[in-house]
């Protein structure tokens, strides 16, 4: 059994969902941006066992896994997923309760920033440095991607 899971008693971080709105060119953003990687094949759910699961009655899904960077092989996935009819959008916010941003450590934040501004993201709040008092010097900036989900920037000096 991996050493990981044993030490965890079994557990271990898999991955997250995204529900995309074109989850093909947002694949594309998080693989070229933050050099995910995809994995496994294309999902295409469907059918009584999907409906079972989700609830959703008729519905259907497409996407994929991409492994994060920085984790190796085993390391957790972003799955972006759309289904065959996604819900309206809800406005971007940091405060509503429930999962808030991803966050990606990158050599150069600013750098980073324009390079998601160019895929239509945009500023959710402005660059900022802090000091964490026995963690050390942290820049950040919450940037959302072409979809409006929150992406936090960071980078430890």
């Amino acid at each position: 059994m991996d050493t990981l899971m044993t030490a965890a008693g079994g557990i271990r971080y898999a991955h997250t969902n995204l529900v995309a709105n074109d989850w093909k060119r947002l694949q594309e953003f998080y693989v070229q941006v933050f050099a995910c990687e995809p994995v496994s094949t294309e999902r295409d759910n469907k059918g009584p066992a999907f409906e079972a699961l989700t609830g959703i009655v008729g519905g259907s899904i497409r996407g994929r896994h991409l492994r994060l960077p920085g984790h190796g092989e085993r390391g957790p996935t972003l799955e972006i997923f759309q289904y065959h009819r996604n819900d309206p959008s809800l406005p971007t916010s940091l405060s509503r309760p429930g999962f808030a941003h991803l966050a990606f450590e990158v050599p150069d934040v600013e750098s980073k920033c324009q390079e998601i501004r160019l895929w239509g993201g945009r500023d959710v709040g402005q660059l900022v440095t802090i000091d964490i008092p026995g963690a050390g010097r942290l820049t950040l900036i919450y940037m959302t991607d072409p979809e409006g989900n929150i992406i936090e920037l960071q980078r430890w000096h």
